[in-house]
């Protein structure tokens, strides 16, 4: 995970993990994998009595302004046509040039995103992250999960498909150069439009067996539209509406590089 890399060609070692030869290797150590007990929950759908979010510390403070989530799906929706519509005029049409641009297909940073508890290691989001950044000081805390919450799954290739194929944004010309650099895929591009999908969906979680299924891969959604899951975290589920945290669960954790992460002190 902390090598995956959207915006580049695959490295040595990916080149090789993908060769015949090491299938039924690969397949045997899967196999294992998924028969294990401490992996049930790979599969497992949200927890929604054991949600946290973890916020890390170094990461630069974004602007001091307080914006509702309307505002913040409203404003990314914007920002992502102006990009593609700037993209499509201004960037090469070759997707093999020598040009980088947005590569995610998450929604905006802006709201909510939590993970599971796994007891004394802490919340998954501290363990389980896509490119990390070597952080090493986090604050976390527990939310309140709505009991009527609308929660999206994605479990598979197929599930991420249909979200797209339901709330289609036009991503080709501000994704094409990245994305065919680590698929090798050429032809349109799509992401889901997050504003559409807040309006049906207040939650989107992706489950650790979807992550290792989809992220960064080439996904179809329709006979000229393809997508790729990328910037996500196994476990990883994104609020589409207001939620509330437990002021009594703050906590601050630290990353040593003996012990991993550890509570410190309550906040």
């Amino acid at each position: 995970m902390d090598n995956a890399r959207y915006w580049q060609e695959p490295d040595g070692e990916d080149v090789l993990a993908a060769t015949p030869e090491l299938d039924v290797p690969l397949a045997r150590v899967a196999t294992l994998l998924s028969n294990s007990l401490h992996c049930d929950w790979w599969t497992a759908p949200l927890a929604p009595d054991a949600q946290w979010v973890v916020d890390f510390l170094e990461t630069p403070a974004g602007p001091a302004a307080q914006k509702t989530l309307s505002e913040i799906l409203e404003r990314w929706h914007k920002a992502q046509v102006d990009e593609e519509d700037d993209a499509s005029r201004n960037r090469p049409a070759d997707p093999g040039a020598a040009w980088s641009g947005t590569w995610w297909s998450k929604p905006p940073n802006g709201v909510t995103r939590s993970t599971r508890a796994l007891g004394l290691v802490g919340p998954a989001g501290l363990q389980l992250i896509e490119d990390s950044m070597g952080w090493t000081k986090a604050a976390v805390h527990q939310i309140h999960v709505p009991r009527d919450a609308r929660v999206y799954e994605i479990d598979s290739p197929q599930a991420w498909a249909e979200l797209c194929r339901r709330y289609p944004l036009e991503a080709t010309a501000s994704r094409r150069h990245d994305w065919y650099r680590t698929t090798a895929r050429t032809g349109r591009w799509v992401i889901p439009d997050w504003a559409q999908v807040g309006q049906d969906i207040d939650a989107i979680h992706l489950t650790v067996t979807g992550y290792l299924a989809t992220a960064g891969r080439a996904i179809p959604v329709n006979d000229d539209l393809m997508t790729v899951l990328a910037g996500w975290d196994p476990d990883q589920t994104y609020w589409l509406t207001e939620i509330t945290q437990d002021e009594s669960t703050h906590q601050t954790w630290r990353n040593d590089d003996n012990e991993g992460w550890t509570p410190s002190i309550a906040l």
